[in-house]
């Protein structure tokens, strides 16, 4: 199966040795995405309802490039850095991902990059 690996500037760019995403096949496997602006690279905002908006943006944006979107996401991993943080979350999660609901594994992460409250990941397939 050959691996694609997805670059695009309305996301982050990697902070570290790896790539936004990885397809292989019909899956995309995207990196931990953090609260960072994409042109600034700075953290967006302080707030975990606001870091998280913006976190489920640039992975919107990684997705997107990569031939999917938020709709077709199958699974997806939250890191928080406290789980006091998780109903807020919860709440920006729910509204972004609709009538979509992939499985989730949340967990507590002490020392996520840069200080952030909320890392997530994801695992999509792309677009038929």
């Amino acid at each position: 199966m050959k691996l694609s690996f997805v670059a695009t500037n309305d996301a982050p760019k990697a902070i570290g040795p790896y790539s936004q995403a990885v397809t292989a096949g019909d899956f995309i496997f995207t990196a931990g995405q953090i609260a960072l602006d994409p042109a600034t690279m700075e953290i967006a905002a302080e707030g975990i309802v606001e870091q998280t908006e913006q976190v489920l943006s640039n992975l919107e944006a990684v997705l997107l490039a990569a031939g999917s979107d938020l709709s077709r996401v199958v699974k997806t991993t939250v890191f928080l850095q406290t789980m006091a943080d998780f109903a807020a979350m919860n709440e920006v999660y729910a509204r972004r991902f609709g009538s979509n609901r992939p499985a989730r594994s949340t967990v507590a992460a002490a020392g996520l990059p840069r200080n952030v409250l909320v890392e997530i990941e994801v695992i999509a397939v792309r677009t038929a």
